[in-house]
């Protein structure tokens, strides 16, 4: 009976630390839903970019230029009264999830440390700065690479003398959806550096099943790309094998350093002993 209850008090402390983390989390993406609204109208000009610019890379600065596209411009339209509010409404809180995202991954650190040890619990900047950047740089490699090539194609092929009338609830849907799924995946090197040196896989494991990352790439882009096609699904699939390997390579940086640590560890211990006798 004690051991129950205290298992039955380990886990209602648990489930009361992880409340409090969700509840900061959601009290800062309010604040920051909020802040979002305000500049909604400049967030729906910027996502609308895709759909009528093209990216212009350069070797010289800015590097990266967005030009009109030369013919017909495409615009958007609401069939419904209440769907311009709604999408003003998913814009400012996707917007408050990117920009607090610093806040939830700092929150969640705060979730996972106290069960790990006093040299990991040093590692808690680089983590939050890390997973944070990752999930903003996915977020602006969608943006800038992926939904201007996935617009061009998507809304040039094949239409003939169809002409686009895009909704602006199916088009902004279509890319937040987008621009979070992006935002997700680029933690794959995370998640795979934390299942290696949490000792749930092995980098050998990794390794050796290689082959089958790239089955796991498009399963999980047919997941969460927002349309069924395979055109958009192989743009989300190719970043994924790309990162898979980033977070093995990352994997095997850990593996060895913390190998070489345990080593030193062990010297020192066999140098005191020494000393001793």
């Amino acid at each position: 009976m004690p051991e129950v209850t205290h298992d039955r008090m380990a886990f209602s402390k648990h489930l009361g630390e992880l409340r409090r983390r969700l509840t900061v989390i959601v009290v800062v993406v309010l604040a920051g839903f909020l802040v979002s609204f305000n500049f909604s109208e400049y967030l729906f000009l910027v996502l609308k970019l895709p759909m009528n610019s093209d990216v212009v890379y350069s070797t010289v600065a800015p590097f990266i230029a967005v030009v009109p596209k030369a013919g017909k411009i495409h615009d958007l339209v609401f069939l419904a009264p209440a769907e311009a509010f709604w999408v003003h409404m998913k814009i400012s809180l996707i917007a408050s999830i990117v920009i607090t995202s610093p806040v939830s991954f700092g929150q969640l650190w705060g979730f996972i440390s106290p069960g790990l040890h006093k040299k990991e619990k040093r590692l808690a900047t680089p983590f939050v700065l890390v997973t944070s950047g990752l999930f903003i740089l996915g977020t602006l490699f969608c943006f800038v690479v992926v939904l201007p090539f996935a617009m061009k194609f998507l809304l040039g092929f094949k239409i003939g003398t169809l002409v686009p009338m895009i909704s602006v609830e199916k088009y902004m849907d279509f890319t937040l959806k987008f621009i979070i799924a992006f935002g997700i995946v680029f933690e794959l090197p995370v998640v795979l550096v934390f299942l290696t040196r949490s000792g749930l896989v092995s980098v050998e494991t990794l390794s050796k099943n290689r082959k089958y990352s790239v089955l796991f790439a498009f399963v999980a882009a047919a997941l969460l790309t927002p349309t069924p096609d395979a055109f958009n699904q192989t743009l989300m699939a190719v970043p994924i094998i790309i990162l898979y390997e980033a977070g093995l390579i990352a994997s095997r940086i850990f593996a060895s350093r913390r190998r070489k640590a345990m080593e030193d560890d062990e010297s020192d211990d066999e140098g005191s002993l020494t000393k001793e006798l």
